[in-house]
């Protein structure tokens, strides 16, 4: 029993800052609203330039710049503002390495939805969001999905096509499923220009991978198939099957499906590769990977976190043989990698 008399009390402060990280959340997504990172890195030190600049007043200016500096994405000397490492790298729109479109998506209406009816998830054992949350394919925060991640995806979709590449296995006609920004597959054809791309997705969400295909110089071997992936027809004949961040959004019968899919579309001895970030059989460890599931629950009605000896089963339940996971470097994210 814990001794009711400690000599120590815990500190509360991280339960209050818990509770109040929604105001953390949304001074940051104002910053970016305001393009402030970027007005900072221009130049605009002092808080009426930068008020100017976003269009603010001072005094709202003022009290979020420094409540920024608190946080560690502003500095301050002698009354003026700069910009530390991570905000010139991530949060100056400037930057090749923006990330400030991520940020709305992740903090968006959608997304945060699931979250505040989390109680009501709980009891159920499955999103309590309006309509399907995210797993539905009908969702619009796909097509928004497919071009605000792409800085977050674009390292991820390198190194999943060099582990792929590398395999002296031939690569002549990938299908790339729930392609979305299609950044996965446009790898894989840049290192291989042989290699024919089909991309499954909705639509609307297919026209950011054509954009992408294109500024890539891919579009001459690069074929969308609109509709779902559940639905439309795969095709035959293909070296590789990507499922690259969209077993997770299902329930294991429904991933199940997908990968008896993936078996029929692909040729004897091709791959089917699943880029997930599976956390231990602890389910506590690595943080993120075991913190994802309850991301799964607010926002699917029977996605999840699974682990390796899950998706093992069920590959081999989809009659595939045992995948081997290989860790993407700079990345939470596995190959998962399995040969019919």
């Amino acid at each position: 029993m814990p001794d009711p008399f400690p000599e120590t009390v815990p500190d509360p402060l991280r339960i209050l800052r818990t509770f109040t990280a929604y105001q953390r959340t949304e001074a940051l997504e104002t910053a970016v609203d305001l393009d402030l990172f970027t007005a900072v890195g221009e130049g605009n030190t002092r808080i009426e330039d930068l008020a100017r600049r976003c269009d603010a007043s001072e005094r709202g200016m003022r009290a979020l710049c420094d409540h920024l500096v608190v946080e560690g994405f502003l500095v301050k000397k002698e009354g003026r503002y700069g910009l530390p490492e991570i905000s010139a790298l991530y949060l100056d729109r400037r930057s090749s390495r923006y990330l400030g479109d991520s940020v709305r998506f992740l903090a968006s209406a959608e997304l945060r939805d699931g979250f505040e009816r989390l109680t009501e998830a709980v009891r159920k054992g499955g999103t309590a969001a309006k309509g399907a949350g995210i797993a539905s394919e009908e969702s619009p925060a796909w097509v928004e999905f497919a071009r605000a991640m792409q800085p977050l995806a674009r390292p991820l979709a390198e190194g999943l096509a060099k582990i792929l590449v590398e395999d002296p296995a031939p690569i002549r006609r990938v299908l790339d499923v729930a392609a979305g920004h299609g950044l996965y597959g446009i790898e894989i054809a840049r290192r291989r220009p042989g290699a024919e791309i089909v991309a499954i997705d909705g639509a609307s969400v297919l026209e950011a991978a054509r954009e992408n295909a294109a500024a890539a110089g891919v579009s001459d071997r690069y074929r969308c198939l609109p509709g779902s992936a559940f639905e439309v027809e795969w095709g035959k004949g293909y070296d590789l099957v990507l499922l690259v961040n969209i077993l997770h959004h299902f329930d294991a019968r429904a991933v199940v499906r997908l990968l008896k899919k993936a078996r029929a579309a692909v040729v004897e001895r091709g791959r089917v590769v699943a880029g997930e970030a599976p956390p231990n059989e602890d389910r506590v460890s690595p943080g993120p990977p075991a913190s994802f599931a309850l991301v799964m629950l607010a926002t699917t009605p029977g996605g999840g976190a699974y682990t390796l000896a899950e998706y093992e089963a069920m590959f081999r339940e989809a009659g595939l043989g045992r995948p081997v996971a290989t860790p993407i470097p700079d990345s939470i994210h596995s190959a998962i990698v399995a040969r019919r």
